[in-house]
């Protein structure tokens, strides 16, 4: 063995699957998922490319990887509550891992091969709405919906030009009522400035909007397939 093969045999001695997918997740979340590539991955892990495929036979499986590990940190639908609590305590769960992971929300719903967190977190969801009463086909309407509300919010909400209640209180008196001129928009100028008065915080809306979702979805878990 050369020396050069030697010290490559030394540097990846310390990987291990866990710490590839790790690693990546963290790539992601710096500079997203156009940030990531096998090559680049080799370097931050100080080893060689061709040995990362030891531990993931190629960039989809590891982003399967990665994937099953933003399930891992959802909180799952628990027994002992009613269904619209365990649902409700699940998707503030997802939504704050979404914010951790940006990257993930468009990709959640797009590989054909599912992890075993992915599994058991689809499972958990599925067993709640069915012990709660609802059909296989009004599950899955609950599902979809539930789904769609939280990844679109969360998506929102990653893209939204302020953080913070100050952030958009000063944007709306700087940068958005000077483009609303009362006698053009006195809806949109109205509702500016009153926001901005009450000092309104756009931080509760997950919880108003989702309360709506699961209040509709209650009356339809009797309902016939």
């Amino acid at each position: 063995m050369s020396a050069k093969e030697q010290h490559q045999v030394e540097s990846d001695a310390g990987l291990s699957k866990q710490r590839v997918v790790a690693e990546a997740i963290r790539l992601a979340d710096r500079d997203g998922i156009g940030g990531l590539s096998m090559r680049r991955l080799a370097v931050v892990l100080g080893a060689g490319a061709m040995s990362l495929y030891h531990y993931v036979a190629s960039k989809e499986e590891l982003l399967v990887a990665m994937i099953d590990s933003v399930f891992e940190e959802m909180e799952l639908p628990t027994e002992g509550i009613d269904w619209q609590s365990a649902m409700r305590r699940r998707a503030v769960s997802a939504r704050q891992v979404l914010a951790r992971h940006r990257w993930a929300i468009g990709l959640l719903e797009s590989q054909t091969t599912s992890g075993p967190a992915n599994l058991r977190h689809r499972e958990a969801v599925t067993a709640c709405l069915r012990r709660a009463g609802f059909s296989v086909v009004m599950a899955t309407h609950a599902n979809w919906l539930l789904d769609v509300y939280v990844y679109g919010f969360a998506l929102q909400e990653a893209n939204l030009p302020f953080a913070t209640a100050d952030e958009l209180a000063d944007m709306v008196e700087n940068v958005f009522l000077p483009q609303l001129p009362p006698d053009e928009f006195p809806y949109l100028h109205e509702s500016a400035a009153t926001l901005v008065a009450e000092g309104y915080d756009p931080a509760g809306e997950f919880i108003f909007g989702l309360d709506l979702v699961l209040a509709a979805l209650e009356p339809l878990r009797a309902s016939a397939e």
